[in-house]
């Protein structure tokens, strides 16, 4: 099954309110034996809020951080993890007043809300675990610097991949 399949059905489930309380409940690790048959990571919410370029740069972050973070437990025969990432916040630059996006107003963090599903081989999901993650805005460097969007942009997926496998290993 590829990755659109696997994001439609999970979207129909969650839109159709489709996914069983206690699979929401449940333990990745129980249901999955910690073992993933693939990663992947959805940015469709962001690429609709109009964030393009920087939402295909989080999606690629996003993936190699937590291939990273799962190193191991990637390729075998249990259901997928898929990542949907349904917002990021970057500050203006560090320091400033004002925030960008729907979180963070006037903090000195960036932000990333998304949601781990685990998808069946049938498509449906198995179990969610949202998370929120915060993240100084200053891991990009000093601001005026033009690559430090681009490095606050990696430092929010890794920080985002690192407390998801710390979260899903309970």
């Amino acid at each position: 099954m590829n990755l659109r399949t696997l994001a439609l059905a999970a979207a129909l489930g969650l839109a159709l309110g489709t996914v069983p309380a206690r699979a929401q409940e449940a333990s990745f690790a129980a249901l999955s034996g910690g073992v993933y048959s693939d990663i992947r990571v959805d940015v469709r919410p962001l690429l609709a809020q109009g964030y393009g370029g920087q939402a295909e740069a989080l999606r690629a972050d996003l993936t190699a951080a937590l291939r990273r973070s799962f190193a191991g437990r990637v390729g075998g025969r249990g259901p997928a993890l898929v990542v949907v990432v349904n917002a990021l916040s970057l500050r203006s630059f560090a320091g400033s007043q004002g925030s960008r996006g729907g979180f963070g107003g006037g903090g000195q963090n960036d932000y990333m809300d998304g949601e781990a599903l685990l998808i069946g081989r049938g498509g449906a999901v198995l179990a969610r675990h949202p998370q929120l993650t915060a993240t100084p805005s200053s891991y990009g460097g000093a601001w005026y610097d033009p690559a430090s969007e681009r490095r606050r942009v990696t430092a929010v997926a890794d920080i985002y991949a690192e407390w998801l496998r710390r979260a899903l290993a309970n």
